[in-house]
């Protein structure tokens, strides 16, 4: 990609507006000091000494978090949590990135839980977090039914008004969730009456009963899917099957693109340098493909800003991060992945 191009395509992100619609969750982080580490008087067990708490917005909320980072005009995350402390957290969260549209479009219900990722790091001077068992808080109940109306007509009413729809599915278990069978039907719908609109899929368990929009994917659910051929050949037939473009993520090895017709294309992966974590890589892969085709970019180059966001992400160590245009342009100058 040509720096006139680069610019011409990100150029374009202050004028998007784009819906996330799916499971937002609230990430902790409980930074732990070893060097405070005592033995329970009443139990004998260790005990883990907590010198500082980081609430972040997490699944639905680290797409949100990335396209605030590219400078997105608006953004609607559309989505719900629980009437508990870590709903208020992340709602307060949410509320503290640019340019996001919160009224209307995101709700708080008694009788649910919000998603809840607890992550404990030991954080010693000089080295790199390391992060311990994590503790997951899930909404493992059916989601109401007229919650589940409720965000249905939201998306269908905001996709006349915005230049994309990410969808993150993150529930355990289908219908736990905020993308439920009605919503997959809404969101087929708003492919079918604009087709011109880039709604793009990712989700936890697999994208088999999603619609023909465009899905995104990793080397293991693009293997959940069941495609017997090898991994190009199958990202090209569902590209085919849905009349869609198709992405699938492949860790060090890059990413594999399709659009219907044509032939796979394959973008490298930057080289890491020095420790990395992964967190949140796809994440940034899914926003960044989001706002570049929303912005005119071609398949290759989306994949292109997409690899650049996933290579400066996973060297943010002990935290979900973003990545700016700015860092893009400092790491592309630099020529293309190895």
């Amino acid at each position: 990609m040509t720096p006139a191009r680069f610019q011409e395509i990100t150029a374009r992100y202050a004028a998007l507006r784009i819906a996330v619609v799916g499971d937002f969750c609230l990430d902790r982080y409980l930074e732990i000091d070893p060097a405070r580490a005592e033995v329970s008087i009443e139990t004998g067990l260790p005990v883990h000494n907590i010198v500082r708490v980081r609430n972040q917005p997490g699944a639905a909320g680290t797409v949100l978090a990335n396209l605030a980072a590219l400078g997105v005009e608006k953004l609607h995350p559309v989505g719900f949590c629980g009437m508990d402390g870590e709903g208020f957290e992340l709602q307060r969260a949410l509320v503290t990135m640019p340019r996001v549209q919160m009224r209307n479009s995101f709700s708080s219900i008694a009788g649910v839980s919000t998603f809840t990722y607890t992550k404990p790091l030991l954080c010693e001077p000089g080295k790199p977090p390391v992060e311990l068992s994590r503790l997951d808080q899930k909404n493992w109940h059916r989601t109401p039914e007229a919650l589940d109306r409720a965000i249905s007509s939201t998306v269908s009413k905001l996709a006349a008004s915005v230049d994309a729809i990410v969808v993150m599915d993150q529930a355990p278990v289908e219908g736990t969730g905020v993308v439920t069978e009605r919503v997959r039907s809404v969101l087929s719908g708003i492919a079918d009456a604009h087709p011109e609109l880039p709604i793009l899929a990712d989700s936890r368990r697999s994208l088999r009963e999603f619609p023909p929009v465009i899905w995104k994917m990793n080397a293991a659910e693009l293997a959940l899917l069941g495609e017997t051929a090898d991994e190009a050949s199958a990202v090209r037939a569902i590209a085919a099957r849905n009349g869609r473009a198709v992405f699938a993520t492949l860790a060090e090895r890059g990413m594999l693109g399709a659009m219907p017709g044509g032939e796979p294309e394959h973008v490298e992966a930057f080289q890491v340098h020095g420790p990395i974590d992964i967190v949140g890589a796809g994440d940034a892969v899914t926003a960044n493909l989001a706002a570049a085709l929303s912005a005119g970019a071609s398949l290759r180059e989306a994949m292109e800003l997409a690899m650049a966001a996933a290579s400066i992400v996973i060297h943010h160590l002990g935290t979900t991060g973003t990545a700016s245009v700015a860092q893009q342009h400092a790491l592309l100058s630099k020529g293309p992945p190895a």
